[in-house]
């Protein structure tokens, strides 16, 4: 009989794995799949680092910095700032701070007006402070909260809802103001990167420190009172059982949070169609992408050299085929993209939970009679939320084993 057994190895059911075994328990930790990471991921195609929809490893995230060994994972940045692709010309807005060889381009972009930048800045600054009393104030959805504070120009509709519609996996405007305050939040302390060894290289390093090996390919088939988790061959009994996976709530009695999804295609080419590291977003552009970029720009170690990598984000579900995502991309890189290789195509309906307003940022992880729960849905829809409650998950276990709770 083991202490406890955490069913899923994605970042939450990992971290509260860790923690536990700091304080001394024993874990079995059970992964259906053949691979820790969950919904993180990577897929190594002919000599390209594909994550599983595309993905960005904040390391302004507090948990990160707290429960990740940062430089162990080698980041490559992004460029603070976006590409906007408009009807003849592409303009470019970035952080002043951290890319200050883009300020000419930034001032003459059209989109640094000071009015627009300063209702901008009020609507934003409430996420700059007290985190406690951002969630504390009154939540609305993004979209009524921009109305109110007069935020509804060319900076909002071209530049803010387009780069936000791939981070939220979500275009019409109902996810939270404060969530989305959080997450602009992260943007400004950190600069968005990618591991050298693609984002799988975050479970991993997680699953590394554990005494006792995931034990990959055992699927829980249910979960039992004493509690105990029954698998295709064997009965595990335990003193704890903490349920990690997605869905959840194929296995506990937990209302199924709603999912929303991605579309990621990444293409092969010899030329590199811009030369930055910047994200692009359509703009006023019609078609299905929400964003791309040339990832190999940023991240050299994502594809193999003399060969570029460039990923292209629609929302799930989309009409769109492939053509039609060529056609885009050719319009917003200004070359064609018609002979790049497809390399691979990540379809993900279930990519994040919604989070609608009112935020509710913190759902209880103890089910009672020993159960527990853990994943991004019981606080937010992000690596930080994931990592923060694997960790709420260990403390909730420890103070039901006697235990005092992990840091």
């Amino acid at each position: 009989m083991t202490d406890v057994v955490v069913v899923g190895a994605g970042l939450a059911g990992l971290n509260c794995a860790v923690a536990l075994e700091a304080k001394g328990l024993s874990v079995t930790v059970l992964e259906a799949s053949d691979a820790v990471g969950g919904r993180v991921r990577t897929d190594l195609v002919d000599g390209f680092r594909c994550d599983r929809g595309f993905q960005l490893l904040n390391p302004g995230y507090p948990a990160v910095q707290r429960y990740v060994d940062v430089a162990a994972l080698d980041l490559q940045p992004f460029a603070a700032g976006v590409a906007v692709a408009g009807h003849g010309r592409t303009a470019v807005v970035a952080d002043p701070r951290r890319n200050p060889e883009l300020i000419g381009r930034s001032l003459l972009s059209g989109y640094v007006r000071p009015a627009e930048l300063a209702r901008l800045a009020a609507w934003a600054r409430p996420g700059l402070g007290s985190v406690r009393r951002l969630l504390d104030r009154p939540d609305e959805s993004l979209a009524d909260s921009l109305d109110a504070a007069g935020v509804n120009g060319r900076l909002r509709t071209e530049i803010l809802e387009p780069f936000l519609a791939g981070v939220l996996a979500s275009n019409d405007g109902s996810t939270s103001a404060a969530f989305v305050r959080l997450l602009l939040r992260a943007f400004l302390l950190g600069t968005p990167s990618l591991p050298a060894a693609g984002m799988t290289a975050l479970p991993e390093q997680l699953a590394a420190r554990l005494h006792e090996p995931v034990r990959l390919g055992v699927p829980a088939i249910s979960v039992g009172a004493g509690p105990s988790v029954q698998t295709s061959d064997l009965k595990l009994e335990a003193r704890a059982v903490v349920v990690a996976t997605d869905p959840a709530a194929e296995l506990v009695p937990l209302r199924r949070p709603r999912m929303k999804g991605l579309s990621t295609y990444w293409f092969a080419t010899d030329e590199a169609p811009r030369s930055d590291k910047l994200l692009v977003v359509a703009g006023n552009q019609d078609g299905p992408i929400v964003n791309t970029t040339v990832i190999s720009n940023a991240a050299p170690t994502y594809a193999p050299p003399g060969r570029h990598l460039v990923q292209a984000t629609t929302l799930w579900p989309t009409d769109a085929v492939e053509s039609e995502v060529r056609i885009q991309l050719s319009r917003l890189y200004g070359q064609s993209a018609g002979a790049w290789d497809l390399v691979v195509r990540h379809d993900i309906p279930a990519a994040l939970p919604e989070q609608p307003a009112p935020l509710a940022a913190r759902q209880p992880v103890d089910l009672g009679n020993g159960l527990f729960v853990a994943g991004d849905h019981r606080d937010t829809a992000s690596i930080q939320g994931a990592l923060v409650s694997g960790r709420r998950a260990a403390n909730a276990v420890a103070r039901h084993l006697g235990l005092t709770a992990a840091r």
